[in-house]
């Protein structure tokens, strides 16, 4: 069974890709917002009966009713709003995730936990503290929307397919974030080899903005992407595919790292992520990289001390 906490848009977007995707055939959705979750789930019914899906969706304001999930998925919080960063979320939802952590490692011990929640590095933290879970199954969801991003802005200004690019992203979810045009490959050849400076710069900077960018454009955050990218999570885990892919976890040593979630590329499987992959840096890279990890100790650090 899989749990979605929060039905909103990036909630609700996320259970019905999970249901086209046949991963489970039941999938539970939980709000706080009396009558939301039981809405979507019937819409998402009728979804599954007119497409011929073997998928039945329930919705609850119960957070016990996620009761024997191998997965849950947190898509609860607060949204940005334009012209809002996502460290300005930092007070308002590090206590919904504190409180759903709890619920988490209450009713569904054994899982694996996604998690969408922004500034999403620091509420990868609270979810890990809150849980008590191994970090292996504390994920969060960053790097294969990061990464899509950059692949889709770099195909973009090559005239290629962004399937055609293996992109690396690391460091921080947010403004502070750290693409790695020289790590992220074009069978073989470095991106930075294939654009001109000026060029580059320009999909960097498409790449950290974007979200701001779809606030901006639409008046609220980005919900496809999203959903997208939590799904092919979501499946790395259910069929244990061990897939490779950029998410952000807490780093026990790797890349000189310890006790800070990071967006680094994993190796995701059935029991949560198997194994951290170290890319090899560049001093430069290196350097960018530490100032990236910088600025998600300064959120961890200002978090309220009951969350640390």
């Amino acid at each position: 069974m899989i749990t979605v906490i929060g039905s909103g848009r990036v909630g609700a977007t996320t259970a019905a890709m999970l249901g086209l995707m046949g991963l489970d055939n039941k999938i539970v959705l939980i709000d706080i917002v009396k009558g939301l979750p039981q809405g979507e789930a019937l819409d998402l019914n009728h979804m599954s009966s007119i497409l011929g899906l073997d998928v039945y969706y329930t919705g609850s304001n119960d957070n016990a009713d996620m009761r024997g999930s191998d997965l849950v998925i947190v898509t609860a919080g607060l949204p940005r709003k334009p012209g809002m960063t996502r460290e300005q979320l930092l007070g308002q939802n590090a206590e919904i995730v504190h409180n759903i952590g709890k619920d988490i490692a209450k009713y569904a011990p054994d899982s694996v936990v996604i998690l969408t929640t922004n500034p999403l590095d620091a509420m990868t933290y609270v979810m890990w503290k809150a849980t008590g879970f191994p970090r292996e199954r504390v994920i969060g969801f960053s790097g294969v929307l990061d990464g899509g991003r950059l692949a889709f802005h770099a195909g973009q200004k090559l005239g290629i397919s962004p399937a055609s690019i293996i992109p690396i992203v690391l460091g921080q979810h947010g403004e502070s974030m750290f693409p790695v045009p020289g790590k992220s490959f074009v069978y073989g050849v470095p991106l930075d080899r294939l654009l001109k400076p000026e060029a580059m710069k320009e999909v960097v900077d498409e790449t950290v903005k974007a979200g701001a960018r779809i606030t901006e454009l639409r008046g609220f955050s980005s919900n496809w992407g999203p959903g997208a990218g939590v799904a092919l999570m979501a499946k790395a885990v259910k069929r244990d595919e061990r897939r490779a892919l950029i998410a952000s976890v807490v780093l026990r040593g790797e890349y000189g790292v310890t006790d800070v979630p990071v967006e680094v590329p994993i190796v995701l499987g059935r029991g949560g992520m198997v194994k951290v992959l170290e890319v090899e840096l560049s001093v430069d890279e290196k350097a960018k990289l530490a100032q990236s990890v910088d600025a998600i100790r300064k959120l961890l650090n200002s978090l309220p001390e009951k969350y640390r």
